[in-house]
């Protein structure tokens, strides 16, 4: 589409929290269509990370919430083709695509985890990403990282 933006889609809020970011996550969870899988999955997995955290004075859906913020990137690196050569040119992000690759880098990193189930990986990946480490959080300082490093080419911005 040239001349106008599509229209964002309403996503309704969870069952449970009624949390519209809950929502989300667990559509970027979903596969073939499966949603309630997908919540079964999340909310046990933030049962087993209330288990793995016990002397935590949070609720699992803050601990979630925080770990999501920990891996959220601020800047990000995009190709841009400048005469015959492609620069890495570091751009900031907006905030709905932020909290998306946040949220994809957890699902994404906590598949590639090995452990009995999905719900045990996220679950693992939540409190690795709510203490500051594991592969998304990983993910997050690469980029920024990336970003720093091609620092000199900000200039040729969009």
């Amino acid at each position: 589409m040239r001349k106008t933006k599509p229209k964002k889609r309403q996503v309704l809020p969870d069952p449970v929290f009624g949390d519209v970011r809950v929502t989300r996550f667990v559509n970027h969870l979903m596969r073939d269509g499966k949603k309630s899988i997908s919540y079964d999955i999340f909310y046990s997995a933030l049962e087993i990370v209330k288990a793995k955290l016990p002397n935590e004075e949070k609720s699992a859906l803050e601990i979630w919430k925080a770990a999501l913020d920990n891996v959220t990137p601020q800047v990000e690196v995009k190709s841009r083709r400048v005469g015959g050569a492609t620069f890495q040119v570091p751009t900031e992000i907006y905030p709905g695509r932020k909290e998306s690759i946040s949220m994809k880098n957890i699902i994404s990193f906590a598949r590639k985890r090995g452990g009995k189930n999905m719900a045990e990986k996220l679950a693992a990946e939540i409190v690795d990403a709510y203490n500051s480490q594991g592969g998304a959080y990983k993910r997050k300082e690469d980029m920024h990282r990336m970003a720093e490093a091609n620092r000199a080419f900000a200039h040729f911005r969009f």
